[in-house]
């Protein structure tokens, strides 16, 4: 039995998607060696799970790309609302720890500043890039926001929110280097990688156009193509959609994930998100496209602030890797792009080098670490300064 003035200190934390879980999962770790006293519960996955928070919701039953794509897991968004609602009103925890996801996470930070719960946003919003109204609901509903882009603090400083760069969470795990490429770039026939997403409704959008693509190029020259299979993206639907490509495409399926993919291709196609950045990190040149229904983009594209949509280009400001959004993601297009660029060995090298800059812009490994040492501070009742 723990003595009076050790009463372990009781965490809620919320990760609706993969990325967020995996970040949630590695937060949890970094506390528990600096704190083993706490007692974690949430919203999260296999990740957080095993690193031994309590399950409240799985969020695969939460996890959506697109406006007008919610509607498709309204019930099971309501239905997780409902229980974190509950959980933070019954249980009263001493923190709220909120993991990206900002439409269903600010609701449930304005449950927790109801009953007079800290809460720490760890991973921003993008409302530097749409729907920056948003900042000043952030400002009332948060004690502290931890964020992974270098200029996202001085957006929350100008608005007088409390907020630290922690520099990204994939640097932490890239800091073994990764095995030589299988092809150096001079090798061919050259290897392209496709990269469809996580999400199933992702896959059945985007990986389609890029096996179509990879027909077109393979009628033009010799070329190896390797599907990357995500963790906890639906196998039997990746296997389904390229079975029809096996016989006329050299196609090869990789169980490993993304970074299995970066160390054996030339260029890697990739649906536009985190995992683009760690091709950045990984040095694999990239191209960066993107669907989403008809009604979304229309939606989106008179919301959206910023030139770029891909997070290195917008971490370099600047385009160094092609983005072909909605319309441009054609398969045309995509062929178009891949044989220019593995024709001109140079626009790859260049790419690489663009990629040093984007490293080196995202601070150094610990960023878990310091979230940790934010939300230690804050459970102590001692609110920490906003930093750069």
């Amino acid at each position: 039995m723990n003595p009076p003035n050790d009463k372990p200190h009781r965490i809620f934390m919320i990760a609706g998607e993969a990325s967020g879980d995996l970040h949630g999962a590695n937060l949890v770790k970094a506390l528990q060696g600096k704190k083993p006293n706490i007692v974690f519960s949430g919203i999260g996955g296999k990740a957080m799970q095993d690193a031994g928070v309590k399950i409240v919701v799985d969020a695969a039953t939460l996890s959506v790309v697109g406006i007008t794509e919610v509607f498709s897991k309204l019930p099971g968004i309501l239905s997780g609302m409902a229980a974190a609602k509950s959980f933070l009103k019954n249980s009263r925890p001493d923190l709220l720890i909120l993991i990206d996801f900002p439409d269903f996470n600010l609701r449930i930070a304005a449950v927790a500043k109801k009953w007079h719960i800290s809460v720490l946003f760890y991973i921003s919003p993008q409302i530097w890039a749409w729907r920056s109204g948003r900042v000043t609901k952030i400002g009332r509903l948060v004690d502290h926001i931890a964020v992974i882009l270098p200029f996202e603090a001085s957006f929350y400083r100008k608005h007088h929110i409390p907020v630290t760069f922690v520099g990204h969470p994939l640097l932490d795990e890239f800091r073994v280097p990764l095995p030589s490429p299988t092809h150096p770039l001079q090798d061919y026939p050259p290897v392209i990688g496709l990269l469809p997403g996580s999400r199933e409704s992702e896959i059945f959008r985007l990986l389609p156009v890029m096996l179509q693509a990879a027909r077109i190029l393979s009628r033009q020259m010799d070329i190896r193509f390797v599907v990357s299979m995500a963790p906890g993206a639906p196998h039997d639907a990746i296997k389904a959609l390229c079975l029809p490509f096996q016989n006329d495409l050299h196609l090869e399926i990789d169980l490993n994930g993304a970074r299995s993919v970066f160390a054996k291709t030339h260029l890697v196609v990739a649906a536009s998100g985190t995992v683009t950045l760690e091709a950045a990190i990984a040095g694999t040149p990239v191209i960066i496209i993107y669907k989403v229904s008809p009604l979304s983009y229309r939606l989106g594209k008179a919301l959206i602030k910023v030139k770029h949509i891909g997070l290195v280009n917008l971490i370099a400001e600047r385009e160094i890797v092609p983005e072909l959004i909605q319309d441009r993601a054609s398969p045309e297009l995509i062929a178009e792009t891949v044989l220019k660029l593995v024709n001109t060995p140079s626009a790859l090298e260049a790419i690489r080098h663009a990629f040093a800059d984007v490293r080196k812009r995202l601070g150094g490994p610990g960023a878990s670490s310091r979230v940790a040492d934010i939300a230690l501070n804050m459970l102590n009742k001692d609110r920490p300064k906003s930093e750069g």
